[in-house]
């Protein structure tokens, strides 16, 4: 886990290094447009489909046929203004794959972003945000018992924040927030009950107060090349405010033609409050539990359509 922490920061600062180089010359292309151009309303989005396929027929080394498919729907709908800045963001993502019969669940995503600034200063925005994100189905544990682990809002999670944007151009966003409620819920009912996600055993929500900060970035660093990163931190004033719950996602596009496209993408989740339980010398049986470092990769290739 250590090395894949590792690559991971370093691939970021290495894009970072590389893309924000550039940021002077995204604003002077900017300004270059007319107003006409830039104010108002805009819209648009994009739909990916990566998969994966595995035959085997009288293969001696032996082996599974599986294959899989992962589904990305991506809208957003902005507005600018000459002292206003609104903008809406929709992540919809899942994917399954079936293998030996059984059909095992590889990506389940649900975000929604909201964000109204008003310009108080050059490239600055007094800002309001609620982030919304759950997911669409079920999920179970590998095991043959399919035991269940989350479900649709279970957990949810919502954060309305009031803080200050700096957002020098439609590619960068620094989003701090110390004024920050995150609601936490578990509508499940046998998952309440057994208290997942840190909420007490029964209840189906928990509230916390701290601050909050929304990284976001997106650059072609390269022709066909396009890099994004999003980083999400919240600190609980109120209850160990030193153990930061972190969201981080990085994902490079890579457009071979004007419909196939490859994909590297990782998702590092770190909270306190989810409990991990682990089997540590595969007897069977689960002999460890705790918050751990969540790492999830995916690395594809597919057909990408931008409207």
């Amino acid at each position: 886990m250590k090395k894949r922490l590792i690559f991971l920061i370093g691939l970021n600062i290495f894009f970072l290094s590389t893309g924000l180089g550039q940021i002077d010359d995204l604003e002077d292309d900017l300004r270059a447009q007319s107003e006409d151009t830039l104010l108002g309303w805009r819209a648009g989005g994009s739909f990916a489909l990566t998969f994966s396929q595995v035959s085997f027929t009288n293969w001696a080394a032996g082996g599974d046929n599986s294959i899989s498919g992962i589904g990305d729907l991506n809208l957003f709908l902005n507005y600018i203004g000459e002292k206003n800045k609104w903008t809406n963001t929709f992540e919809l993502g899942y994917g399954l794959q079936r293998l030996n019969k059984k059909n095992t669940k590889t990506d389940d995503k649900l975000n929604f972003t909201s964000k109204y600034g008003r310009n108080i200063s050059k490239n600055w925005f007094l800002a309001g945000m609620v982030d919304f994100k759950t997911q669409v189905a079920p999920g179970y544990t590998n095991d043959d018992d399919r035991t269940k682990i989350s479900n649709w809002m279970a957990p949810g999670y919502l954060f309305i924040s009031l803080g200050m944007d700096f957002s020098p151009n439609d590619n960068l966003s620094i989003f701090l927030a110390p004024l920050t409620n995150k609601s936490t819920f578990v509508l499940d009912q046998a998952l309440a009950d057994s208290g997942s996600f840190g909420i007490p055993a029964g209840q189906k929500a928990r509230a916390e107060f701290g601050g909050y900060m929304k990284f976001m970035y997106k650059n072609e660093i390269f022709k066909n090349v396009v890099f994004q990163t999003k980083l999400d931190l919240f600190s609980n004033f109120l209850d160990k405010p030193q153990n930061i719950d972190i969201d981080w996602e990085v994902v490079l596009n890579m457009k071979v033609n004007k419909f196939l496209s490859a994909k590297l993408a990782t998702n590092l989740i770190y909270d306190d409050d989810i409990i991990i339980q682990q089997d540590t010398n595969g007897d069977g049986t689960i002999d460890s539990s705790g918050p751990r470092v969540q790492f999830k990769q995916l690395l594809g290739i597919g057909i990408a359509l931008e409207f």
